[in-house]
């Protein structure tokens, strides 16, 4: 099964950005931890800094059915674009999981609001990289 893993911005930088809060593993970690889920997964691991090509990719997974993992990043909290396309993905009945390295609700205020969580299957947030382990379980549990 592929599992689209998307990126927001600045966690291109994980390993180097805030190490005390994000961790010292980079975004070779997270596809390793993706694939560990299980022997049949095909990780298409992305990240990008551009709120534009992110919400092509979702339009991408609508358009192919790929499950998605997102880790919207700091788009979480203010882009109504970034959620009107993941929208599409759930409503197409396609899974889409929110990911969060950190727990939002334990940081700063502005960060404990999500625009996607009320479209997504699911959120798992504050298990460090381990979440995208627990979003992959998630997801392949709900297929067909």
């Amino acid at each position: 099964m592929r599992i689209l893993v998307l990126n927001g911005p600045n966690l291109g930088r994980l390993g180097s950005r805030e190490p005390d809060v994000y961790g010292s593993a980079g975004l070779d970690e997270v596809e390793r931890v993706v694939a560990s889920s299980g022997s049949d997964v095909e990780v298409d691991l992305r990240q990008t800094d551009d709120e534009a090509e992110l919400v092509h990719w979702i339009h991408e997974a609508v358009d192919t059915s790929t499950p998605v993992i997102l880790n919207p990043a700091a788009f979480t909290h203010y882009s109504y674009a970034l959620r009107d396309a993941c929208a599409l993905v759930t409503k197409a009945g396609i899974p889409l999981v929110e990911v969060h390295i950190t727990n939002p609700h334990a940081r700063e205020a502005f960060r404990h609001t999500s625009t996607i969580s009320g479209v997504a299957t699911g959120v798992v947030a504050g298990f460090g990289l381990d979440g995208y382990r627990l979003a992959a379980l998630a997801i392949l549990a709900r297929r067909d």
